[in-house]
């Protein structure tokens, strides 16, 4: 594809649209945009631009998909799939200044909310009025809102509530020429055609640029009780995950850590936590609901489950302050790793009663490229993020071999029944595995569709589709 550079003439003409103060060519703020938390990767756009509302953002996308200008829409920056880097140059969509809640309906439970709003206090809001929107990612304290739907986001309390798809409703967006429509509708069922909803959640700006998001809510539950469930090995801890739910519970959230990961969090923390010489696996169980006495009959069950699996202690959080501490364990994972050592992150999902399968092919994998790896995510769910280190592999084998190791990983997954992103998106750097799970008919129905939205392609371009 050809794009067009961007000229002063140009620029000016976006000037008049947005307003120039939305307008930036500096160094600095090209260099703030060129990167999200991918790895090492910048790539510099030819202008950042910052508008405040759907207008703006419709005027803007006129101008570009006349022109044939690359668009690259952009959250709070914290993708680790490279969604949001402008590989093609042209204009860093950026969504900052959207950040109003614009109501929170608590007779209908649902809420409308403009995508810059960073999604614990969009929580926050909603759990003052005693209700709860449950997509709670790591980088819940930083990321956007809009970016969680763009990447089809989860989090630890996927495995009771379900997905970031499971709560909205509907959407307003921004087409590549500038129309603008609402997908849907703000009604809990919805069977009038295609679902444009579902299609843009995922979509990574790839289709149309997201303004407003209508979501579902939930009544806030009052308790919570959790566990830390100690192993000798991770195919213990993994083979417990999927025995619990056959057992008969659900908790809200099931989450695995293996013993190196933990290492590395206290060490980078200061987190103060008794890691036992013994101990190289967890679980980090959570239960939530209205009644005490059902919370700790399902912990009863979990506990009896834990133990057939060789469960070697169960630690439970007695305080908010010791709830607060295991859970900022685990969702401060993956810093710590990248603070120690040069690393690459993936993202897989597998059915979970195939977790252990996974856990031992990949340290198989590793021994055989000569690459470490932290394990740790969301076991409710299947959902196993690896963090590759470098440790002794040499910067050539690095550089040429590693990428050999990584298809083995997603080969082993595909073959288990599972796929190549959980919750993190394929954006750029994913995008050269989707062949190892999808055939090229299903490929091509993806640039398909992708066509018919965007047929000058500006949106998010070099993106999702090898």
């Amino acid at each position: 594809m050809e794009y067009t550079k961007i000229t002063s003439a140009i620029l000016a003409e976006i000037e008049n649209a947005i307003g120039a103060s939305n307008v930036f060519v500096d160094d600095e703020s090209l260099a703030n945009y060129a990167h999200d938390e991918t790895e090492d990767l910048k790539y510099y756009p030819e202008v950042v631009v910052k508008p405040t509302d759907t207008d703006g953002v419709s005027a803007l996308l006129k101008i570009c998909n006349g022109y044939k200008i690359p668009v690259t829409p952009r959250g709070g920056g914290t993708g680790l799939s490279g969604a949001a880097l402008p590989i093609f140059g042209g204009v860093l969509l950026s969504m900052e200044k959207f950040k109003s809640i614009i109501d929170i309906d608590t007779e209908n439970l649902q809420a409308t909310v403009e995508p810059g709003v960073i999604t614990e206090e969009f929580m926050n809001a909603v759990a003052e009025k005693g209700l709860l929107y449950p997509v709670d990612p790591s980088s819940k304290g930083s990321c956007f809102i809009g970016g969680n739907v763009a990447h089809g986001s989860g989090g630890p309390r996927v495995v009771k509530y379900g997905t970031i798809r499971e709560y909205i409703l509907n959407l307003e967006v921004v087409l590549a020429n500038g129309d603008v429509i609402w997908t849907g509708a703000n009604t809990l069922k919805y069977a009038s055609g295609y679902n444009l909803t579902q299609l843009m959640i995922g979509s990574e700006g790839t289709l149309a640029v997201v303004t407003k998001i209508v979501t579902k809510l939930i009544p806030r539950t009052s308790l919570t009780v959790l566990m830390l469930g100690s192993f000798s090995t991770n195919e213990q801890a993994c083979g417990a995950v999927s025995a619990i739910f056959r057992a008969g519970v659900t908790p809200s959230a099931l989450e695995f850590m293996e013993r190196k990961g933990v290492e590395w969090v206290i060490k980078f923390d200061d987190i103060k936590f008794d890691l036992k010489d013994d101990v190289n696996a967890f679980l980090m169980i959570e239960f939530d609901g209205d009644d005490l006495d059902v919370i700790f009959k399902d912990c009863e069950k979990v506990n009896m489950v834990l133990e057939e699996f060789g469960c070697t202690e169960v630690l439970f959080a007695d305080t908010a302050q010791q709830k607060e501490e295991l859970w900022r364990m685990r969702r401060t994972m993956a810093e710590s790793v990248k603070s120690n050592s040069v690393y690459k992150e993936e993202d897989t999902v597998v059915p979970r009663a195939a977790l252990p399968k996974l856990v031992n092919g990949i340290k198989e994998i590793g021994a055989k490229y000569g690459f470490e790896s932290v394990c740790y995510g969301h076991a409710g769910d299947g959902n196993l993020h690896i963090n590759i280190i470098k440790a002794g592999m040499s910067d050539e084998d690095w550089k040429h071999k590693l990428k050999d190791g990584i298809v083995e990983v997603f080969e082993l997954t595909t073959a288990l029944g599972g796929t190549i992103s959980g919750e993190h998106g394929i954006g750029l750097v994913q995008k050269d595995y989707m062949p190892i799970k999808y055939s090229e008919i299903h490929l091509n129905l993806m640039r398909n569709i992708k066509k018919v939205f965007d047929p000058n392609g500006i949106l998010n371009p070099g993106k999702i589709t090898p």
